[in-house]
């Protein structure tokens, strides 16, 4: 008989909302729900005595944690990323790069190979969450809104380029690019055909490029008002931004880092409101320092990463220019947005439903239902992660 878990006394967040309810596991799906689950010989059962139990937060953005980058190019630090954001509630993530050297990229590829490989056969406890896909982010940036990409590696796209990256691995699932370099909307056709989400960020466009972006594919919208243009004025006329854009077309799904530095609690509520929980996902744009003590780290790779000082729970340029990704976990980014007056039920779909959906993944994760991947957390009442469950083992306990 395969082994199961049962779940006892949870507060669930189901697809109609939080009810009380037991929840069976086996064999890394979810196989019933239920008001009394009946246990058998064999079980392990959990009596959760009331607290939240969430589908497994999906982080769509990040570069690492725990003192490691994904960029550094080894599968011992790429699964110590991953077992350090499973403490916090995530499940499934994926691995973001950034601009940076062919070789580097080659490198980080390779690794992630090796890297899915000892995850399948790691103990449970050792397995962290879930590498889902890769997300490229750039190198296909404006130099106006590099941000802390490094500009030594900027280019602008063109097919031929997109081609070679897709040989690279079959596990990329999102390419960010600025959608008014040239070439941009044709590289775009290209992802979107091959099945890979084509997004914007680091970006200068207009509202009117971005309105033509959307004929090429481009969905999404990588760290909301991070790295973007937002209206401007020439010769007295307001000329909208992507920003604006962003908000403007129902299309386009955008991302917040909820950790209350890169936006104001009240932005995060505008956002929200305006965009709606089915079009806003929770990301972190962790960097390596995130569950570290504060320091100097750097963001990228240890060859050829830019140094990046954290204080204060926020991680930032060495001039304090901006920010240099963020040290948040995705438990931080939902009670953030609790802060904010958004509504729990909001907030835990925002770290769930909202980015498997736009991923695609949704018939496989994201949520409480039977036959789903079973990918849990449970939160106590305070919203700290208790215990985290990916593929229907225990990963972590705290």
């Amino acid at each position: 008989m395969t082994h199961r878990l049962v779940l006892k006394n949870t507060t669930a967040l189901l697809p109609g909302g939080f009810r009380t309810a037991d929840v069976v596991v086996r064999g890394g799906l979810i196989a019933q729900i239920s008001p009394c689950a009946a246990t058998e010989p064999g079980d392990d059962v959990f009596d959760f005595e009331g607290d939240w139990l969430s589908a497994g937060f999906i982080d769509m953005h990040l570069h690492g944690g725990g003192g490691a980058d994904f960029m550094d190019g080894n599968a011992a630090t790429i699964l110590s990323v991953c077992r350090l954001h499973a403490r916090f509630g995530t499940t499934t993530l994926y691995p973001t790069t950034l601009s940076a050297t062919e070789e580097d990229l080659d490198t980080f590829f390779s690794s992630l190979e090796d890297a899915v490989r000892e995850q399948a056969r790691a103990a449970s406890r050792e397995r962290g969450a879930r590498i889902g896909g890769v997300h490229v982010e750039g190198p296909w940036f404006s130099p106006i809104m590099a941000g802390a990409q490094d500009p030594r590696f900027l280019r602008t796209p063109d097919t031929e380029q997109m081609e070679r990256l897709l040989a690279r691995s079959d596990r990329i699932a999102m390419v960010t690019m600025a959608p008014e370099l040239d070439g941009a909307y044709e590289c775009a056709v290209l992802l979107a055909a091959r099945g890979v989400l084509p997004a914007m960020g680091h970006s200068n466009a207009t509202l009117s490029q971005v309105r033509e972006a959307l004929d090429s594919g481009f969905r999404h919208i990588i760290h909301f008002y991070s790295g973007m243009s937002m209206l401007r004025r020439e010769k007295g006329y307001r000329i909208p931004g992507m920003v604006e854009a962003g908000y403007l077309f129902d299309a386009l799904s955008v991302e917040m880092i909820a950790d209350g530095h890169h936006l104001p609690l009240d932005l995060m509520k505008l956002i929200h409101k305006v965009k709606g929980t089915e079009r806003t996902a929770l990301v972190t744009d962790a960097m390596r320092a995130a569950g570290m003590p504060e320091g100097k780290y750097l963001l990228g790779s240890l060859k050829n990463g830019q140094e990046a000082l954290v204080e204060g729970g926020i991680a930032r340029m060495p001039d304090l220019s901006g920010f240099a990704g963020s040290v948040c976990t995705m438990d931080r980014a939902v009670r953030t947005v609790v802060e904010a007056g958004i509504s729990l039920e909001d907030a835990l779909r925002m770290a769930s439903s909202t980015p498997s959906k736009i991923l695609g993944t949704e018939r496989r994760r994201g949520c409480i239902l039977p036959g789903l991947d079973a990918d849990l957390v449970r939160l106590d009442k305070n919203l700290n992660v208790r215990m985290t469950i990916g593929a229907g083992e225990v990963v972590y306990a705290a």
